[in-house]
């Protein structure tokens, strides 16, 4: 079985490296913030290292998931240099693909291998093993890292070549974060309008305009569940800056998707910025610059 390191066992890393764990697969967890998650992986059978330059020793795949491309950009410069040749860095994060491809050539350089296999799912879905996984890889290297994404995805693409994977998970989240703008608009009218957001919500919920984020963006922003759709506005509005330097550098205009992250922005530059600010709560952002919050 690979030897797996994994740095970053926070909201979602945590089920996965559980999975990994239950895959029979030897895994090396390290601390960052918050040691519950790294104490309760510990107790069910990883091994912790104390530094990142000893994970990589005892690694032959290193999983990241971490918060974007800047936090990736550093833990893989540790990891090079320690990682025995052949081993295989394999980034979860949502990162800038601009970034990826230049890691991705330095990586293939040092004779490690790349793999870009951002998420698609809730923490929830990660506990059992039920991701969805976008990814980026040459064909042989993801023939080698399949079985291992497999015992934490349900659904596995393999999109292309290093660095298509990331693409691939900001367009998603271009279409994720677009609902979510959306929506925030529509309940702040329907409040101010005195429609009323439970109403809205009553005639879309199994509507053709019904869907699984529409169904936990209501659930947070409509019913008050705060655990139904754990996404910061924070990392929204890294994700659409990332996605406006991918319209960039393809040369396309993107009146909509500016829009979309200028939605983001306002809300994080008035005070969202917190770990528990999510997405839904995009709307009460939107209604309080419409003097209606």
């Amino acid at each position: 079985m690979e030897r797996i390191g994994f740095v970053g066992a926070g909201l979602m890393g945590h089920g996965m490296a559980m999975q990994l764990i239950k895959a029979g697969h030897p895994l090396t967890v390290i601390a960052h913030s918050n040691r519950g998650p790294i104490d309760d992986l510990v107790a069910k059978g990883a091994s912790e290292a104390a530094t990142l330059q000893d994970l990589a020793r005892v690694s032959d795949v290193v999983h990241i998931c971490a918060p974007g491309s800047p936090q990736v950009e550093a833990i893989v410069d540790t990891l090079l240099g320690h990682m025995a040749e052949g081993s295989v860095i394999l980034d979860c994060s949502t990162s800038n693909p601009v970034s990826t491809e230049k890691l991705a050539s330095r990586v293939e350089a040092a004779g490690l291998h790349w793999v870009d296999a951002p998420l698609g799912g809730t923490p929830a879905q990660a506990a059992t093993g039920e991701l969805a996984a976008m990814v980026g890889a040459r064909e042989d290297v993801f023939a080698r890292v399949e079985p291992i994404i497999r015992t934490w995805a349900r659904s596995i693409v393999h999109v292309g070549g290093p660095a298509s994977g990331h693409k691939m998970k900001l367009l998603n989240n271009f279409v994720a974060m677009g609902y979510g703008a959306i929506y925030a608009e529509a309940l702040t009218l329907a409040d101010a309008s005195g429609v009323g957001r439970e109403m809205l919500d009553s005639v879309l919920r199994g509507s053709r305009m019904d869907c699984g984020f529409y169904q936990t963006f209501m659930a947070c922003a409509v019913k008050g569940d705060r655990e139904s759709h754990k996404f910061t506005l924070t990392n929204a509005l890294k994700d659409m800056r990332y996605l406006s330097a991918m319209f960039d550098g393809a040369g396309v205009t993107n009146p909509v998707q500016a829009a979309i992250r200028d939605s983001y922005a306002m809300a994080v530059e008035t005070g969202g910025d917190g770990p528990q600010d999510y997405v839904p709560h995009l709307a009460d952002f939107v209604a309080r610059a419409n003097g209606k919050g």
